[in-house]
């Protein structure tokens, strides 16, 4: 395969203190967002108490169902091993996301202007959905932070001069990292980053186009162990993975995508009203904004680069938005974060415009008070949503709270057993053990519940609208809880 020839750069490389105000200034406002707005008073959500009980003493683990990694886990545990502390907990991931951003950012100071580099900072951490997620023990962003480290260093790796092997395998430890949080998203991360190096390179620098590859594989060894020891094999793991996703095939959720945008943090089914369609209008331009900060790179001699980092993000959006029937805004963080480098190039390129085509200092302002007045209007929308859905976090760490101190009083205590609606979220709070007799927690039977209830305290909960209570529990005596909850708790003796 024949290699293209590199053009060298239009820009010197950022180094040293030059580029550190502005790899540094994306990731103090990103700790500074998170804990000012989304850690206090949080609560844990489904998923992330499944993750956090697996390495915490003394909480009962949730079931770990076929799709999961227990990348996030890892990350977790050093502060979930020693406190059960939402807020500790908390503390810890926003400050570890931040120092990632940091990393990540400084990965790609030879690569662009300090300016440049900085906005595609500023323009990542700045939506909504990243700062929820920052102090969250989900992995999704922790992919995103990955992918962009593992395209930096590709990218880097390519050049000519020293430690060009050194830089090649800290591209495939970045895609290890990714795989480990989520296989999926090591596997779609590694596929455009080997067709970038091997456009570039051919085959003459197999240790460039094969550490994305061999990233993947070392990455996954413990889901595929997993998945021998206790889902029956890979083959099995893959198909109940694929099952509980609601069948992996072809799906268009664009629209479900840009409907989550309002702040659902799962949209599944996504059938509710689009009432306020203004909070995804960045999205819905995001197309057209990285093709002209392409372009934009292209002319200041940074185009591969650009192009790189739009590949790679398009790759990592494709399975989230046409193989998967629901959306969660957090599925394309991977995406948003390498997209921002092209969009980074065309906001610096609009204020170069401006710059040197203004003729009056005037005009030069007016035009520089739009650019901003368009930033600052996204920023204002991305904040809105950030206050309303983590106050929609506290509101439920309020109604879980009331409702786990319901059950205390009904003396369902640890050692304790929780099935039915909620049953995950409740049952970490009541410090009770989780179980459910079908679905996709499916771990236990009727029969054995029941029995069970025969010697601790064991209840179904179902909740406000929901269907009746299912048969073996129609006769437990119920009881009301807060949020809407009724508890239905097993006779002892």
């Amino acid at each position: 395969m024949a290699a293209i020839p590199l053009a060298p750069p239009a820009a010197p490389p950022a180094r040293g203190a030059s580029a550190l105000p502005w790899t540094a200034g994306p990731a103090v406002a990103f700790a500074l967002v998170q804990l000012a707005v989304v850690v206090p008073g949080s609560s844990l959500g489904w998923d992330e108490i499944v993750y956090v009980s697996q390495v915490q003493p003394g909480t009962p683990a949730a079931f770990f169902s076929a799709p999961r990694a227990r990348g996030i886990s890892y990350l977790a545990a050093p502060v979930a091993a020693l406190t059960t502390s939402t807020t500790a907990l908390r503390v810890w991931l926003a400050l570890l996301s931040s120092g990632a951003l940091f990393v990540a950012l400084r990965v790609w100071r030879r690569l662009l202007p300090p300016p440049v580099l900085g906005c595609a900072g500023l323009l990542f951490a700045g939506l909504w959905v990243t700062s929820y997620y920052g102090p969250r023990a989900m992995p999704n962003l922790w992919c995103a932070l990955g992918a962009l480290a593992a395209a930096g260093w590709l990218l880097r790796a390519e050049r000519p001069g020293r430690g060009g092997r050194a830089v090649a395998v800290c591209a495939g430890a970045a895609v290890a990292f990714v795989t480990v949080m989520r296989p999926v998203d090591g596997v779609w991360l590694a596929l455009p980053l080997t067709g970038a190096a091997l456009l570039t390179a051919g085959l003459r620098r197999p240790l460039l186009w094969a550490a994305p590859s061999v990233g993947v594989l070392a990455g996954a060894v413990p889901w595929v162990v997993e998945a021998y020891t206790s889902y029956g094999g890979l083959a099995a793991r893959l198909a109940r993975a694929s099952e509980i996703q609601g069948g992996i095939g072809a799906h268009f959720a664009v629209d479900d995508h840009a409907r989550s945008l309002v702040g659902v943090t799962l949209c599944r089914p996504c059938d509710a009203a689009w009432t306020h369609p203004w909070t995804a209008a960045w999205w819905l331009v995001l197309p057209l904004l990285v093709v002209a900060g392409t372009v934009a790179a292209r002319r200041a001699g940074r185009g591969r680069t650009a192009a790189v980092a739009a590949a790679v993000g398009v790759c990592l959006a494709l399975p989230y938005l046409f193989t998967v029937d629901y959306a969660a805004p957090r599925f394309l963080l991977s995406a948003y974060a390498l997209l921002a480098v092209p969009v980074a190039e065309g906001v610096a390129a609009a204020f170069g415009v401006v710059r040197a085509r203004a003729r009056t200092a005037g005009r030069r302002r007016a035009a520089y008070g739009v650019l901003a007045g368009v930033i600052v209007l996204h920023a204002a929308v991305q904040a809105a949503v950030l206050l309303r859905v983590s106050e929609r976090s506290r509101d439920r760490h309020r109604e879980l709270a009331a409702a786990a101190a319901a059950l205390h009083r009904l003396d369902v205590r640890r050692p304790c057993v929780l099935s039915g609606d909620e049953a995950i979220p409740l049952a970490y709070y009541t410090g009770c053990a989780s179980r459910q007799v079908g679905g996709h927690d499916g771990s236990t039977t009727a029969d054995r519940l029941a029995s069970l209830g025969r010697r601790m305290p064991v209840a179904v909960i179902t909740a406000a609208g929901a269907a009746r209570a299912p048969e073996y529990a129609r006769a437990w005596p119920a009881y009301e809880l807060p949020g809407g909850y009724t508890a239905r708790v097993a006779p002892r003796g």
